[in-house]
């Protein structure tokens, strides 16, 4: 049985849904383990637009089981919301090809209050979140006053555990200058969403352990990037879970040993959305380009991404506390057209050469590229499917970003269609 991670190698956005969707032509089941609706992921097939946040990207493919794990923190309105949207284009989402975890904590509407007054105060550290209660939940969940998924099933001791909660978020909104929740309107709404999610309930662990007996393919589907993990990313400008594959494991209950290839998401460039440090951002007309090209504005939140040339330090980096195996390489035709494209190979650090991003965040902000220039080319690679097809300079400088990053490119992606992919690699077959 082959188990195949993909996360994302930069601070998200590389493109892991089409990656994902792609991918699970090959899997039986694609699991989300990490993160929330405040994930994008967009599929492009067929002209047709499809955007995600909480449900697995292998939900467009028919005969597909989608699981939905207990690492992930879920909205029960955004993800009733995100299936009936899904439903309107043709997909078909029901108990048989979507399951949730029981033990799934649940992000409540007091989350994305919290979320945004923390974000729109004039005190303490802005970090650019998508305000969408994710930090709150995760931040229950370890305080170990959550409600989860399998919470709504039990109606009955539903106000209590509201209640339970509610004696932590009402002491915070007094302090705050914030008026209290009201358990019973609280409890009222739950009940009243509670029969639309409790028939995707099920012990996702188990089901995932049987069908490993079976020899079925898993693809773990991550969120945002290794760049935001928790430990791992630039803190305090990170998300509030673990983003690496080591997460994959824990976020549905299966053993480490099921994932046997880690496959990494990254951009030819870089983007970064919200707050923090980006060494290699460019505010010239170059990163204007870049993210005119790239279209890049935010799935979620639409708003506009912070863009750069592509950082071989960073990835490097997430090469190795990801665990990442090979890479697929997404975007590249967003640098058609370009005569000198940069690479960061180093920073400069208070006149110190380092090969590494610093764990201080002060040392982060003061970090300065070092770059290795390279040869552009004016010829198109969008939409190439054979290595032929590409014009020598892309081939050279995806090779030299393999030599740099210590990781081979295992796909290649060079639209958003399904199909426009190159496959050098196939991680189920590694």
């Amino acid at each position: 049985m082959a188990g195949v991670a993909v996360i994302g190698a930069q601070w998200g956005d590389e493109g892991k849904g089409k990656i994902v969707d792609w991918l699970s032509e090959r899997a039986g089941v694609v699991v989300r383990f990490q993160g929330g609706h405040n994930a994008g992921h967009t599929l492009v097939i067929g002209g047709k637009t499809y955007k995600f946040s909480l449900l697995p990207s292998g939900i467009a493919r028919p005969n597909k089981l989608s699981v939905i794990g207990n690492g992930v923190v879920v909205d029960p309105w955004a993800l009733i919301d995100e299936i009936e949207r899904m439903k309107s284009q043709g997909l078909s989402i029901t108990p048989e090809n979507l399951i949730v975890a029981e033990n799934a904590p649940l992000i409540l509407p007091l989350h994305g209050e919290l979320d945004t007054i923390r974000e729109t105060s004039n005190a303490g550290t802005r970090i650019g979140t998508t305000k969408r209660g994710i930090g709150p939940a995760y931040e229950d969940k370890v305080g170990r006053r959550a409600l989860r998924a399998i919470d709504l099933a039990d109606t009955a001791a539903l106000k209590a555990k509201v209640e339970n909660l509610l004696a932590h978020h009402n002491a915070l909104r007094r302090g705050l200058g914030h008026t209290e929740i009201d358990a019973d309107v609280l409890t009222a709404k739950l009940k009243e969403i509670a029969p639309k999610i409790t028939p995707f309930l099920a012990p996702v662990w188990k089901r995932l352990h049987d069908i490993r007996v079976r020899g079925e393919r898993i693809l773990f589907e991550g969120a945002q990037g290794a760049l935001l993990d928790v430990d791992h990313g630039t803190y305090p400008y990170v998300t509030s879970s673990n983003t690496v594959a080591g997460q994959a494991a824990a976020g549905c209950g299966i053993a480490p040993r099921a994932i046997s290839y880690v496959l990494g998401i990254t951009k030819a460039y870089t983007t970064r959305v919200g707050e923090g440090p980006f060494p290699a951002e460019l505010t010239d007309e170059i990163g204007a380009r870049l993210g005119e090209r790239g279209h890049e504005f935010g799935t979620v939140t639409g708003r506009k991404r912070r863009c750069g040339w592509f950082d071989a330090v960073l990835v490097r980096q997430t090469v190795i506390t990801g665990g990442i195996d090979g890479i697929a390489f997404t975007k590249l035709d967003v640098l058609d057209g370009l005569k000198e494209i940069k690479v960061a190979v180093a920073y400069d650090l208070d006149g110190k050469r380092i090969d590494h991003l610093p764990a201080a965040a002060d040392a982060q902000k003061r970090v300065k590229p070092i770059y290795e220039a390279m040869e552009g080319w004016s010829e198109s690679t969008a939409g190439a499917r054979r290595w032929a097809d590409l014009p020598a300079a892309a081939i050279k400088y995806v090779r030299r970003v393999e030599e740099l990053i210590g990781a081979p490119v295992a796909i290649l992606s060079t639209s958003p269609e399904r199909d426009d992919t190159i496959l050098v690699k196939d991680p189920f077959a590694a």
